[in-house]
């Protein structure tokens, strides 16, 4: 009989979303909701705003503009192979209201740039 070994190795920047910023490792990356409070001695901090409804009620690709988690997201992926800020292997997201939360986790599974660079953690 022979065993079969799987394994994977997943590569992408974990992102852990925390109730709050007193949570926070010290140097943390971190990912801000407009508003939330940060925690002392962070590396580096993207803020982003909630993202408002927009007016095409079916929500079509084409009407709609990208998450602002997603942006956010995108500078600290860019930041990070451009040298501007130091190497980070984890990001924290703080958000301080539900839809906030909500637009963190609808970015780490809806878009596909974001879900390629980064995972739940």
């Amino acid at each position: 009989m022979s065993s079969v070994m799987s394994w994977s190795l997943d590569a992408r920047t974990p992102v852990r979303l925390l109730a709050a910023a007193t949570e926070a490792p010290a140097g943390a990356v971190v990912l801000a909701e407009d508003g939330a409070p940060l925690p002392a001695g962070t590396m580096r901090v993207e803020r982003y705003a909630t993202p408002v409804p927009g007016p095409h009620p079916i929500g079509c690709a084409c009407c709609q503009p990208r998450n602002p988690v997603a942006i956010a997201l995108d500078r600290l992926f860019l930041a990070r192979t451009r040298s501007e800020t130091p190497w980070f292997k984890e990001v924290v997201a703080l958000a301080h209201t539900a839809a906030g939360r909500a637009a963190v986790v609808a970015a780490l599974a809806e878009d596909s740039v974001t879900v390629a660079r980064f995972r739940a953690g």
